[in-house]
């Protein structure tokens, strides 16, 4: 796995999972990194070990670029439409890991894709790329019906929100402990 936090958006995904494929392309792509992510899981059992691994994996590659976070802006917030589903996403860059999730599925959610993406999945996956990127997330469904619809918008959105916090607009660390 690769990430260019300077880049221009351009990706390269491949976990076997197409739907989790087209997900983490948009963080790439909206997120205006250029991003490479190839990984082969035990698909056979189940997906959650492949996002789980994307996730943890991808949150040490930003916490890598990402440095001492001399000069970034830190924080990030959106609310993100995409058709009827309106998610709001708020993050901070603070090197404490928290996520707060608020995105319920019913339980009978039908899975996107195939092999089978479970929309359930997508809060593993942030979980673990919060915890590993040591940064606090915030993702809240304000409406929405149609699955694909809401974790398209989160992704997204924490892309969009990522895009303004890693942004350089200073010279120190944006913290009055002086470190992050």
């Amino acid at each position: 796995m690769t990430i260019d936090l300077d880049g221009g958006g351009t990706n390269e995904v491949s976990t076997g999972l197409p739907f989790f494929d087209h997900m983490i392309s948009q963080l790439g792509r909206h997120g205006g990194f250029d991003l490479t992510v190839s990984a082969v899981g035990d698909l056979e059992v189940d997906a959650h070990h492949t996002v789980e691994d994307v996730g943890i994996t991808l949150g040490e590659v930003l916490s890598e670029a990402l440095g001492d976070k001399t000069g970034i802006r830190r924080f990030g917030s959106i609310a993100l439409p995409l058709d009827e589903a309106l998610v709001e996403v708020a993050l901070d860059l603070s090197g404490r890991p928290y996520l707060a999730y608020g995105i319920e599925f019913p339980p009978d959610t039908t899975p996107l894709g195939t092999p089978p993406f479970d929309p359930q999945l997508a809060e593993e996956f942030w979980r673990a790329f919060s915890t590993s990127a040591g940064l606090t997330l915030h993702l809240r469904l304000i409406s929405g019906k149609n699955t694909h619809h809401i974790v398209e918008a989160s992704f997204k959105g924490v892309a969009r929100a990522l895009r303004d916090a890693v942004r350089v607009e200073g010279g120190g660390i944006p913290s009055t402990k002086g470190a992050l």
